[in-house]
């Protein structure tokens, strides 16, 4: 009963044990007889890998100079990728003879427009990372800010530009924002001006203290002679008359602060040895009772006088001369 519910369910597929293994067997043969063409694939696109490898070692080599050193790093990635390419369309070409340009065009045709949605943010930053290699607003070793991050350059790929920030930290940013944001170059020149503002009191002599933090500023090695250091009057506060001390140094910021501190230091010890007066902001808090009982009656308000003995609701006024009898 069980041999003829079998032969049943083979006679309804419309199959037989003998065309199963024929079936099989073509499939296994196919099998084999690819793998020539696999081989051959395979070897094809091993020779395009190194040729594309070797070009772009050679492009590099000969744009080594730092003028263009940026120029070659782009010109070898695009090479190495138009090489790849080719030697993926040549493989394809070995494993499937009817395989031509024409019609991987066909194909990407039909979902050209959703792959390009897909891969919109990988297409704007490889264009932003050539832009920014060829136009080369900064170099590897530069220390940029690029948003909230501060540091030094360690590369710039075609995706996006890598920062060490001064405290460790790996920071990758896509190529787009830094392309598109405001970007400082910290490094860009040979020189940064630092700043400091130092209050001292209104009753001190300014030309002193101007002329002291002027020695403390040229006594730092590493501070620049040219352009000199400066100070200026720069505010009148509430508890103090700000000097602004301004000086230039090399802008490696290791350099930059050291130097600061070692002036500030100085400056605070040559003021108070010199007798100038390092105000800190003060507040005076007078106390007004402006509650219902006491609105309008200045005999009882506290408006920055105390009231009158005589209850006389004016403010006290200076004593004038006796009443003439």
């Amino acid at each position: 009963m069980q041999a003829d519910t079998t032969a049943t369910t083979l006679s309804d597929i419309g199959a037989s044990p003998g065309e199963a293994w024929s079936a099989i067997d073509r499939l296994l043969s196919q099998a084999v007889a690819a793998i020539p063409r696999l081989l051959v694939a395979t070897i094809l696109f091993a020779l395009f890998w190194a040729v594309a490898v070797g070009v772009r070692a050679a492009v590099r080599r000969a744009t080594s100079s730092r003028q263009h050193k940026n120029v070659g790093i782009v010109l070898g990635r695009l090479a190495y990728a138009g090489i790849l390419i080719f030697g993926v369309f040549a493989a394809a070409a070995a494993v499937i003879p009817t395989f031509t340009f024409g019609t991987l065009v066909s194909a990407l045709g039909i979902g050209g427009v959703a792959i390009g949605f897909a891969f919109k943010d990988i297409f704007q930053n490889l264009l932003a990372g050539i832009l920014l290699l060829l136009s080369e607003p900064f170099r590897v070793g530069d220390e940029i800010t690029s948003g909230e991050f501060t540091g030094t350059v360690e590369a710039i790929e075609t995706r996006a530009t890598y920062i060490r920030t001064y405290d460790g930290r790996r920071v990758i940013v896509p190529n787009s924002n830094i392309y598109t944001d405001p970007v400082t170059v910290i490094s860009a020149y040979d020189m940064l001006r630092s700043q400091y503002d130092v209050g001292i009191g209104y009753g001190d002599d300014i030309d002193a203290a101007k002329r002291i933090l002027l020695d403390v500023a040229r006594s730092v090695d590493g501070v620049l002679d040219d352009p000199a250091p400066d100070v200026v009057v720069w505010d009148l506060a509430g508890s103090s008359l700000n000097l602004r001390l301004r000086w230039w140094t090399k802008p490696k910021r290791s350099d930059v602060v050291t130097h600061r501190d070692q002036i500030l230091q100085r400056a605070k010890e040559q003021l108070v040895a010199a007798g100038i007066d390092l105000p800190f902001p003060t507040q005076q808090i007078l106390w007004h009772d402006q509650t219902e009982a006491t609105d309008g009656d200045r005999a009882r308000q506290r408006e920055g006088w105390p009231a009158r003995p005589d209850g006389n609701p004016g403010p006290r006024t200076a004593p004038g001369p006796p009443p003439t009898p």
